[in-house]
């Protein structure tokens, strides 16, 4: 499961939860990497792309990625509500695995890619054998606006998703509905609405927010991750913005053996990230390294034609000072 969200128009990224990695990396996609896809046009020259991919057949799986023009996207697990379909004449039959790379390619901005969807058919293909269908819904977010994209089993739905976060289950219009229920919340000292006549005591701070969820379900990680992000505070550095995004999704990160799961495994964040929509950087931390690192795409010749691949670093970093 995981877990997206948004930062001041400007920053956007995800935890990845799962109980294993495929080997995932951070890859640069060039302008003239030419993108094949299985039903539709392939596309030579496009927008650069920077993001994580699981590589496969030198063909980057985005799981969540942004463009040269600052246009972000991710695909979030949507177990048991994603529903594709069969080739339909008259549509863009674009299959799962290829989603993200053909808007990136395509579209500057949120905008672009609601015009683009209004024709989409997303197909029931895998990639290959060994990769069977996953199923995903998307977050796609640019510096002011953010949409999610749900294929189901009554089509295609694009919701305005003004919050900037997304979760897993249940769908998005479910999730954003439940925040009725939290709207007593506030990181002010609470109020006695209880009884006037009794004298409450405000025995500790962070009394205000009683009552916001801290399991690891989806629908509580939507609510706590929407809370911690619409209420965040920093200085307006690029420091500090990256660190409370940061502090943003590490509210809601998954410790090994917390979650387990049937086969006797335990899902974990795997990794978290936060893209500068506007200067293509990605940083990113991994489960067993805290410390930020960094991968520019403006560092790298994005008029070639070749992947450039930059591994994770996945053991911790530790600053010792004596």
């Amino acid at each position: 499961m995981c877990t997206a969200t948004t930062y001041k128009n400007q920053y956007f990224g995800r935890n990845l939860d799962y109980d294993f990695s495929y080997g995932e990396e951070i890859v640069i996609v060039p302008r003239n990497f030419p993108f094949h896809f299985r039903e539709a046009k392939s596309l030579d020259q496009h927008y650069a792309i920077i993001g994580v991919a699981y590589v496969q057949e030198g063909y980057p799986l985005l799981y969540d990625g942004m463009n040269e023009k600052g246009l972000g996207a991710a695909g979030l697990n949507f177990v048991g509500n994603a529903v594709y379909n069969d080739h339909m004449d008259g549509k863009d039959n674009i299959s799962q695995f290829e989603i993200l790379p053909w808007i990136l390619c395509q579209c500057a901005n949120v905008a672009e890619a609601r015009t683009l969807l209004k024709n989409l058919n997303l197909r029931n293909l895998p990639f290959n054998d060994q990769l069977p269908v996953a199923e995903l819904h998307w977050i796609l977010s640019d510096a002011h606006e953010s949409i999610v994209v749900e294929s189901m089993r009554d089509g295609l739905h694009i919701h305005d998703n003004p919050i900037g976060v997304l979760t897993n289950n249940p769908p998005f219009d479910a999730q954003i509905f439940q925040l009725n229920n939290y709207q007593h919340l506030s990181p002010k000292e609470p109020v006695n609405n209880f009884a006037p006549e009794i004298n409450f005591n405000i025995y500790s701070r962070g009394m205000g927010a009683i009552g916001l969820p801290g399991d690891l379900s989806s629908e509580s990680r939507f609510v706590r991750a929407a809370f911690t992000k619409l209420n965040s505070l920093s200085p307006d550095d690029e420091l500090s913005n990256v660190s409370q995004f940061f502090h943003i999704l590490h509210s809601v990160d998954q410790q090994r053996g917390c979650a387990e799961l049937a086969n006797g495994k335990y899902e974990i964040t795997i990794y978290s990230n936060c893209y500068n929509l506007s200067q293509g950087t990605l940083y990113y931390t991994s489960y067993d390294n805290h410390q930020i690192s960094a991968v520019n795409m403006q560092k790298v010749d994005i008029d070639a034609a070749e992947l450039s691949h930059y591994p994770f670093i996945t053991t911790e970093q530790i600053n010792y000072q004596n």
